[in-house]
């Protein structure tokens, strides 16, 4: 494995890049980063799989948990959630189902703020070198440009020269070693250029953020209202929710299983990234190695001195080609000048260091952010599993249209007379139905005075 200057990877890299490799046919690969093969490709499809088996069993779970409810025990209400105990059950179990779905979310929350830290470190990393190395192709161009500013000037000296065969060859080097520092400063143009190309620009990091973030309400407000819907015993709410609750069942296993792939793929590129961001074979020969700066600079010395030579020879037999020479070194003090720039951009350690903070953005804030991803879509989708399958015995415990009914009718007979009312009246009529005090079977009531025996 090759490693890269302070950079080293992290251990959930290492652990996720030892996971074995099947294809297609179930058949052993390497876990070397080539996103452009089919067989690579097939590895990470074998993987995305396996959520996908984990939607089957979820949905084979509520399948069974509906048909448990629906079917095997239609018209017996004693298996919803009735009575104390079932009541006291169905609060334990919806909130556990709300304190995972919670919790879920909160990890959802934290692994989408890693990811985008990450992502905003690699990007801010790559906008700076790819100014440095704007400011590089800027320099070598001004460099490229030596040819057509000493052309003129040499050509000059060379007609002046005609008749010395040793200043004529001298001139005659002066324009050969130009060109070849012109070929030096163009293959670094080169390198530059490709390193600019292959590391690529920002991918849609903010619609990716904002994507998990509508993810994440979605999931909270299902909770909520689903909870909400339970406390009212609102039918028409448990309906919209548990819609929503399918929903988000398939989106948390199809996240997951995207998440999956994107950790795996990502752990065998921080395992050995020296050959795709650093590229070693174009990136590191335009900066690291040093031939081609030194043989530029040798060329340009070179110059210098068949320059000085001329100016100290030649000028005073040919004083004319005074001015092309002095232009000729003017030209070349500007090239040193831009070229002492560019071997300090090249040289010191400012673009290797935005490339390896760009790594480590993206191998630690971003593995981070994936693995904290890849567990919330995973606790999530076990939470709107248990939901789902809970929905249907706490729907059960709702009363029936027909109680209901039959309540708001017995309490409804007399709506301007209160229970306490009916009440006494009732027992005021118990009252006056009461025999009197003095009655008697047998006896009826006679006036006083006639049992009294008639007056003589």
């Amino acid at each position: 494995m090759t490693t890269v200057p302070s950079y080293t990877p992290s251990l959930w890299v290492r652990v996720c890049h030892a996971l074995p490799r099947l294809d297609l046919t179930m058949q052993m690969r390497d876990n070397i980063f080539v996103p452009d093969s089919w067989e690579y490709q097939q590895t990470l499809l074998v993987l995305s799989s396996l959520s996908a088996i984990a939607l089957v069993i979820s949905l084979l779970v509520v399948l069974s948990f509906l048909i448990h409810y629906c079917c095997c025990h239609r018209g017996d209400r004693s298996h919803g959630y009735g009575g104390k105990k079932g009541r006291g059950i169905c609060c334990v179990t919806w909130v556990a189902v709300a304190a995972v779905t919670l919790v879920a979310i909160g990890i959802g929350f934290y692994g989408n703020s890693e990811a985008n830290d990450g992502m905003y470190q690699l990007t801010s990393s790559l906008l700076t070198a790819n100014y440095t190395l704007a400011s590089i192709d800027l320099l070598v161009n001004t460099i490229t440009g030596l040819q057509l500013s000493v052309s003129g000037p040499l050509t000059t000296m060379e007609e002046l020269f005609t008749g010395s065969k040793p200043f004529l060859v001298s001139t005659r080097n002066c324009r050969r070693l130009s060109d070849n520092v012109i070929s030096l400063i163009s293959s670094i143009s080169l390198a530059q250029s490709s390193v600019d190309a292959g590391l690529g620009n920002d991918s849609n990091v903010n619609g990716a953020w904002l994507s998990y973030v509508l993810l994440l309400l979605l999931d909270l407000i299902v909770c909520l209202f689903i909870l909400l819907g339970l406390a009212k015993q609102a039918r028409w709410l448990l309906i919209l929710m548990t819609v929503l609750a399918w929903l988000a069942l398939f989106l948390s296993w199809g996240s997951l299983g995207l998440e999956t792939a994107t950790v795996v793929a990502l752990s065998d590129f921080c395992s050995d990234p020296n050959t795709f961001v650093l590229n070693s074979t174009n990136f590191n020969s335009g900066i690291s190695s040093g031939t081609l700066l030194t043989q530029s600079q040798r060329a340009l010395s070179n110059i210098h001195t068949h320059l000085s030579s001329l100016d100290r020879n030649a000028l005073t037999q040919f004083p004319k080609a005074e001015k092309s020479l002095r232009e000729v070194q003017q030209i070349l003090n500007s090239t040193e000048g831009n070229f002492h720039q560019l071997v300090a951009l090249l040289n010191c350690r400012g673009l290797n260091k935005d490339y390896i903070d760009s790594l480590k953005g993206l191998c630690y804030d971003g593995m981070e952010g994936l693995l904290y991803l890849s567990l919330y879509s995973f606790l999530s989708a076990l939470a709107f599993t248990a939901i789902l399958c809970s929905l249907p015995g706490a729907w059960r415990s709702f009363p029936s249209e027909s109680e209901e009914y039959e309540d708001s009718d017995s309490e409804s007979e007399d709506p301007f007379t209160s229970h306490q009312a009916r009440r006494q009246t009732a027992s005021g009529s118990q009252r006056g139905a009461m025999t009197p005090f003095y009655n008697y079977p047998g006896a009826g009531w006679t006036p006083p005075f006639s049992s009294a025996p008639p007056l003589p």
